[in-house]
């Protein structure tokens, strides 16, 4: 029982140690995330109810709502295109592609 004991004092002085002496090596990769040029030139506007997206046309604009759940969608024909809303008043995000903006509605 008393060299269980010994043991387990031993370890608690030696795990500190050999850990705070051991070599660490940590290596952090920067994420590059490649945006498409013509994405990158999309650009949302919005006043009040109404929505103006230029720079997309082609594209699908999708409305969620704070929980994530997809309200509405809406093709983009034209390369300016403005739209009203009808959503309940509440906080939403657009997303084009990879362009994502919160909005919130009054």
């Amino acid at each position: 029982m008393e060299i269980q004991i010994r043991m387990k004092k031993i370890i608690l002085i030696l795990l500190p140690l050999a850990l705070a002496f051991s070599p660490l090596r940590s290596s952090a990769q920067a994420e590059h995330e490649t945006v498409e040029t013509s994405l990158a030139s999309i650009t949302v506007s919005v006043k009040g109810c109404n929505v103006h997206v230029s720079g997309a046309n082609g594209e699908t604009l999708e409305i969620f709502n704070v929980t994530g759940v997809k309200v509405s969608t809406i093709r983009i024909d034209s390369d300016e295109k403005t739209f009203t809303l009808n959503l309940p008043k509440g906080c939403y995000l657009l997303k084009i592609g990879k362009v994502v903006r919160k909005i919130s509605t009054m």
